[in-house]
This record gives C-alpha cells, sequence and structure tokens, in this order.
C-alpha cells in the first residue's frame, strides 16, 4: 500500500500542525483493525500531501522520508467511568476555565474558538462532585467521519489531565475504538479522565457517550508536557522518539 492523504488547515490542532486526534482518525482507518495506537513522531503537517506505506505490520505515514506517525492493531483495557448526565457535562461546559494555556492551541479545531466557525468547539471542564478528575462537555455530532469521533475525544484527555484546564502537553500516542459513529445531529457526552503520571508523561482516557450512557467511542492516551524551555507550537511530540517508543498505553 502506497498512497496519500493531505491534511487541511481547518484541521489545525497548534497553530502550525494538524490536530493530534484527527491525524490519528485518518491513520487508523488505513489499519484492519477494531482497535489502533497511532503514535505521533513528528507534528503533523499541513496543507501538503503525505504518504501512507506499510512496514512490518505498520502502517506509517511519511512526510518525504520522515516518520510522523506509525499506527499498528492493539487492544484497549481500559473500562471508561460512569458518564455524567447531559445536563451536568452541559452545566460543566458552561464553567470558567481555570486556564488556557498556551495561545498555540487558541484555534484548534477541537477545543479552540474558530472565527470561521468551523470547528467542533469541544471545551471540557471538571465535573462538579466527581472525585474521579472527570471532565466533561456535551457535544451534537455533526460533520461524522472517523477522523472527527478520534478527533472529539482527543483534547478532552488535555484538560483531564491539567485539572480542567488545556494547558501545554501534546500528544503522543492515542489507542482508540469507536464502538458506533453517532447519527448526524445526535446529542452526545465527551469525557476525559487523569489515569496517571510519570514525570512529563501524562496519561488520561477519553470517551463518547451517547444521550442513553451508551459508549461510543474510547480511547487511552499519552501525553507529553513539553520542557519549560519549549513552546507547544514548535514542540510538537519530539519528547517521543522514533528509535525510543514510549510506554505503551494499550
Amino acid at each position: 500500500m502506497t498512497e496519500s492523504l493531505t491534511i487541511a488547515r481547518r484541521f489545525l490542532g497548534p497553530l502550525t500542525s494538524a490536530n493530534g486526534g484527527y491525524a490519528s482518525g485518518l491513520l487508523a482507518q488505513a489499519v484492519d483493525a477494531g482497535t489502533v495506537e497511532v503514535t505521533l513522531r513528528l507534528p503533523p503537517p499541513l496543507e501538503r500531501p503525505l504518504v501512507l506505506a506499510e512496514d512490518d505490520g505498520r502502517t506509517l505515514l511519511l512526510d518525504g522520508e520522515a516518520l510522523v506517525a506509525e499506527a499498528r492493531p492493539a487492544e484497549l483495557d481500559l473500562v471508561p467511568p460512569p458518564p455524567p448526565a447531559l445536563e451536568e457535562a452541559q452545566e460543566a461546559a458552561r464553567a470558567e476555565s481555570p486556564g488556557w494555556g498556551s495561545p498555540g492551541f487558541a484555534e484548534c479545531f477541537v477545543c479552540g474558538t474558530r472565527p470561521e466557525g468551523d470547528g467542533l468547539e469541544i471545551h471540557a471542564r471538571l465535573v462538579e462532585g466527581r472525585e474521579d478528575g472527570l471532565v466533561a462537555t456535551t457535544w451534537v455530532a455533526h460533520g461524522v467521519r472517523p477522523e472527527i469521533v478520534w478527533a472529539a475525544i482527543d483534547c478532552p484527555g488535555a484538560y483531564a489531565v491539567q485539572h480542567g484546564a488545556r494547558g501545554e502537553p501534546v500528544l503522543a500516542r492515542m489507542t482508540g475504538r469507536i464502538e458506533r459513529l453517532p447519527e448526524e445531529g445526535e446529542r452526545c457526552v465527551v469525557a476525559g479522565w487523569p489515569i496517571e503520571r510519570d514525570g512529563r508523561k501524562l496519561h488520561a482516557g477519553t470517551a463518547l457517550y451517547a444521550e442513553d450512557g451508551e459508549v461510543l467511542a474510547l480511547s487511552r492516551q499519552l501525553w507529553i508536557e513539553p520542557r519549560e524551555s519549549q513552546a507547544p507550537e514548535t514542540t510538537g511530540v519530539r519528547g517521543v522518539s522514533a528509535t525510543s517508543r514510549p510506554p505503551s498505553s494499550s
């Protein structure tokens, strides 16, 4: 398999590269598996052709000779917490953010505010009364495709590991599974929760729920907290090298 794909600027995360969940969702569709682990090696470039290739059981996303990301079939041993009611998620989303983080994420396709109004506007906040650090918001599904669902369950993980604020972590790995694509116009709850912290490595879970609590999609994530001297828009995921893989989050 040798194919190409181009990620439009609309789907940016940091100002100069693609949203990690969206890029992971595109790559995951090239893998013949229900659950897929995607590891991001470099910030996925925007507006230029990238090559999909196979190598030793992995599906690679290449920018010339540079390895941008790789994907493989995986297992996902993750039990999601009970979802908040739709009204609880709506209330959480109305809460004031405890802090935004780097302006590099201000126009993120998922969690930013877009002048064009063409983003998902998923702003997860801490759910009052929960002791598990759950963040949540609501989302009315539209433009439903697998990569959009992967994007929707991306950024809530960053909010979860930063106690309800976006902060500056960058996505390094996402292991995800879609149980059912939501219907167009379906009201959903998006949630994230912290799992553990190991130095600059932050682990989180995220889920997309139907209004009745059905799990529509699920992921486990590894986020990297940049060193103080690095800005997210330039750091990407260079804390995870192609020769030294992070611990598996599946």
